[in-house]
């Protein structure tokens, strides 16, 4: 398989090994800059957890729940989550690269400040998840739910909004400037005109945004 996703982003893989080790999180000790290196961890519960500067490094979670869990600062690095329960997780300031979120629930996830670099969210349920001042390039929302996310002040290098759900998403302070939204779903959206300058949009679109900012159309 290449290492190259198919996308007009050319968003790179997470990186994995053929084999990876067998890890229950659920009953580690997890403290304070925690490693952990080419694991998987599958059908687990991992809860009331809070350690800064965690390290996860080559693994791959399927059907993992993380309940009242922060890790702040945190860094991933050729990371696949599948089919997890993200919902609340505190990722505040953390560094991702190479990650993915395939048919995951982030609702309420929390990434403020974080830097995503290479970062698929493909089919996840993402409501009032927080991107507030994150620094995104190469970052791809596929089919994703992001019903009233905040993406307050969030710095976009090629970011791409592909059949997603914004509505009442708030972009104030975030450049959508060659960003496409032409094919998202949303009546209304917390951005300025001067955040929209650039942003690519359908007509029916365009209607609506004459309407949110009271322009009127003269015939």
């Amino acid at each position: 398989m290449s290492n190259t996703e198919k996308s007009p982003l050319k968003i790179i893989r997470p990186k994995l090994p053929h084999q990876l080790n067998t890890l229950d999180l659920s009953s580690a000790m997890i403290d304070d800059r925690t490693e952990w290196i080419q694991s998987v961890c599958e059908e687990q519960e991992i809860s009331y957890v809070t350690a800064e500067k965690v390290l996860f490094d080559q693994m791959q979670f399927s059907h993992v729940t993380f309940s009242q869990v922060s890790f702040p600062s945190a860094e991933l690095t050729d990371v696949v989550f599948t089919h997890c329960d993200l919902s609340n997780v505190d990722f505040n300031e953390a560094v991702l690269h190479r990650v993915r979120f395939e048919h995951c629930k982030i609702i309420g996830m929390d990434l403020t400040a974080a830097t995503l670099r290479n970062i698929v969210f493909q089919d996840c349920a993402g409501d009032y998840a927080t991107f507030r001042f994150s620094n995104m390039k190469q970052v791809s929302f596929e089919n994703c739910s992001l019903l009233k996310s905040d993406f307050y002040h969030s710095e976009f290098t090629k970011v791409e909004f592909d059949r997603c759900m914004l509505n009442e998403s708030q972009f104030s302070g975030a450049s959508l400037k060659g960003i496409d939204l032409s094919n998202n779903e949303f009546f209304n959206l917390g951005a300025t005109l001067e955040d929209l300058q650039g942003c690519i949009i359908s007509p029916a679109q365009a209607i609506l945004f004459t309407k949110i900012f009271g322009l009127v159309i003269k015939e």
